[in-house]
């Protein structure tokens, strides 16, 4: 991860000189990564749907739908015109978030499966990445701060002294939400690396 991080820091060095070239390449790194976790949390989602009974799924996936997620509370595009319509920034500060999110509730992932351990440090070098854009693109630190006083509440805290069947319902909501946001946050980092490029059709 530190390797990681000392190249994307000095990619962003580089800007003022290469502002295009490396605008490009930061955000070819990001999606790349969020990519990468979004089909991490597409697998994981498939293989925990798959240990279930067709029934349990049903059900399952009728609660999840009348719940919310955590992240929901994160103001965002309502669809996808209005993604089209957000400006880069906005669409880096919103991703930012979601990623921030995720951090202290991948821990709540980290059980059973040996892929979701790579989720945390995934996590934290596509946070890095975003900020870095956000630096890159314009220096406006009350992008990430206008919401400071929000509070996330932890998923840990959420769940606690479950029986089964509540057991069952929180590890499917975390899945289910996980994968939800990081498609979200691909399709965000997509939109506005493709808004860098005049020539590019960034229809969704």
């Amino acid at each position: 991860m530190d390797r990681a991080i000392l190249l994307l820091s000095v990619m962003c060095l580089g800007v003022s000189s290469q502002p295009n070239a490396d605008n490009q390449r930061l955000f070819s790194m990001a999606v790349s990564r969020v990519q990468h976790l979004h089909l991490l949390s597409q697998r994981i989602f498939s293989e925990f749907e798959s240990s279930l009974q067709m029934e349990e799924q049903r059900q399952l996936n009728k609660i999840f739908l009348q719940d919310f997620c955590n992240s929901d509370y994160i103001i965002s595009p309502i669809d996808k015109h209005e993604t089209q319509r957000s400006s880069v920034l906005k669409l880096l500060s919103i991703s930012y978030r979601l990623v921030e999110s995720w951090e202290s509730a991948s821990h709540s992932l980290s059980g059973g499966s040996a892929p979701r351990n790579q989720i945390l440090p995934r996590l934290s070098d596509l946070k890095t990445g975003i900020l870095l854009l956000i630096r890159a693109n314009q220096d406006l630190s009350e992008i990430i701060t206008d919401n400071s006083n929000f509070q996330f509440v932890p998923y840990e805290n959420n769940y606690q002294n479950l029986d089964d069947d509540e057991s069952l319902r929180k590890t499917y909501e975390l899945l289910a939400c996980f994968k939800k946001d990081m498609h979200k946050v691909e399709t965000y980092l997509t939109v506005a690396k493709c808004r860098l490029s005049p020539e590019a059709n960034c229809t969704l």
